[in-house]
């Protein structure tokens, strides 16, 4: 989207025609829903700083801008090559300390610019500006001060917000992108924000408690459990991290670069940690423990007066009897768990979670005009699916391998289990003939119910693009071509 200029705007009153117009002058996709306050208080801004500053060359500001993954709102920007203005608009008195937390969230997403930022909120009603200072002190200011800002920032560039805000350098997965994460150099969504929040008030009570959180792959659940498990780590504290599954070289550095952070393969030959060295403990894809595995840990975290928290995956788009793991309703059962759940995708793009949701069930989900991301080719042998295959690997896509696929050709795939802990920009999978859609709609493999995780899963590791090669498979083939072509 595009800069507006808040004074030309506002001199329409009607919101109605206000939304056709600043749909226009942004070049936005969609219409905004403006509310009268809104306009008002627009109004007034802009009234104010051209009475100050004598001209209206300067109020112009990205309205009302959204980072979608990170869900993110900002009200007013005006962005140049070393300062950021950022004002948030009120239309009552809110109370200062609620002012205070939005501007210091506001500062830290915008701080991925690497740029001066000046914070500011307009509360209308009171005709009361007030700024963020560098101390994160509320003090109030005044419209000078504002119009100062704006003509020592000078000119700005008038291009896409979007532009100055690459999501894809900061929504990173620790397992992916460790030396970023060591660093500190990513953000966590408003929600991950939210329930980090509320897991570390509970752990500061002290004494054990039983957490989790639970999502869509894709939804910041490892991110999330690891910033949370940094954030503990004091000289008198150390913590340990249980990953289940497939441990990366990723996970070594990790290891070996946090040294109050102990990262465990699971239980390793049956083998448990030695709990007494640790003040919490963290377990990653917590969906794989077992029943047993389970409650060992329940039992020796109540023993020892030690927090648990578990990241656990959500496979509600397979059928339950290809994904008999009932984890999540043991887990979610056990008396005094506290349980939080992740709704936002962070990692992939929402035209790619459609599609993965319509093809594992196409019965009940939404469908999107079209799916340019996704790719579809049908084999009729054996040849033809490697020379598919191979096509889609030298256009960059990472084939990943599920069950026997591939046993028959040697194209360098990532198997399955191994892709579950990373991501990748492209992925292509294969569909064989054992595939079939059941009497509820769900996707199933008769020879190999795991088949089906590994797909779902296996897809889920895409950022950007999405190819399937069907062999000999023409059922499902037209059940994905009514998705795609809907």
């Amino acid at each position: 989207m595009k800069s507006v200029n808040i004074y030309a705007l506002t001199r329409l009153s009607n919101p109605n025609r206000l939304q056709v117009l600043e749909k226009q002058m942004s070049k936005r996709d969609f219409g905004l829903k403006i509310k009268d306050w809104e306009v008002e208080s627009l109004r007034m801004l802009s009234n104010k700083l051209e009475e100050v500053l004598g001209t209206i060359d300067g109020l112009d500001f990205y309205y009302s801008f959204h980072i979608p993954r990170l869900g993110k709102e900002f009200d007013l920007l005006r962005i140049s090559e070393d300062l950021v203005i950022n004002i948030e608009l009120k239309s009552y008195d809110v109370d200062d300390d609620k002012i205070k937390r939005q501007l210091i969230r506001n500062r830290y997403y915008l701080s991925m610019l690497g740029k001066t930022i000046h914070s500011y909120t307009f509360i209308s009603s009171k005709n009361r500006l007030v700024r963020l200072s560098n101390g994160k002190r509320l003090i109030e200011t005044d419209f000078e001060q504002l119009a100062e800002d704006i003509k020592g920032q000078g000119k700005v560039d008038n291009c896409h917000a979007e532009d100055y805000f690459k999501e894809e350098e900061f929504i990173i997965s620790p397992l992916t992108n460790p030396d970023k994460f060591l660093s500190n150099e990513y953000f966590l969504t408003s929600q991950q924000n939210d329930i980090r929040y509320h897991i570390i008030k509970k752990i500061h009570a002290g004494g054990y408690s039983l957490q989790g959180f639970t999502g869509l792959p894709g939804t910041g659940k490892t991110l999330l459990l690891y910033d949370i498990a940094k954030g503990l780590t004091t000289k008198e504290n150390k913590v340990c991290v249980l990953h289940l599954g497939y441990y990366p070289d990723e996970l070594i550095v990790l290891n070996d670069r946090l040294k109050r952070i102990d990262f465990y393969k699971g239980f390793e030959a049956g083998l448990y940690p030695n709990f007494d060295e640790y003040s919490a403990v963290f377990v990653d894809e917590g969906h794989r423990l077992t029943r047993e595995e389970l409650d060992y840990l329940i039992k020796v975290t109540k023993e020892k007066a030690l927090p648990l928290v578990i990241s656990y995956d959500i496979e509600d788009a397979i059928s339950k009897s290809a994904a008999p793991n009932e984890f999540s309703t043991i887990l979610e059962s056990t008396e005094g768990f506290i349980k939080y759940k992740l709704t936002n995708r962070i990692r992939m793009n929402s035209e790619l979670s459609s599609f993965i949701q319509c093809l594992m069930q196409p019965k009940g989900h939404h469908r999107r005009n079209s799916y340019p991301s996704v790719s579809v080719a049908f084999a009729t042998s054996s040849h033809e699916e490697e020379t598919l295959t191979r096509m889609y690997k030298n256009q960059g896509y990472v084939y990943i391998k599920s069950g026997s696929d591939g046993a028959q050709y040697d194209i360098g795939e990532v198997d399955a289990s191994i892709a579950t802990c990373r991501e990748f920009d492209r992925v292509v999978m294969v569909i064989d003939g054992m595939f079939e859609y059941d009497s509820d709609d769900y996707l199933r493999c008769f020879d190999n119910e795991e088949k089906v995780r590994q797909l779902y899963h296996g897809l889920n590791r895409a950022r950007y693009a999405i190819a399937l090669v069907i062999r000999g498979n023409e059922p499902v083939l037209d059940k994905v071509l009514s998705i795609i072509g809907n």
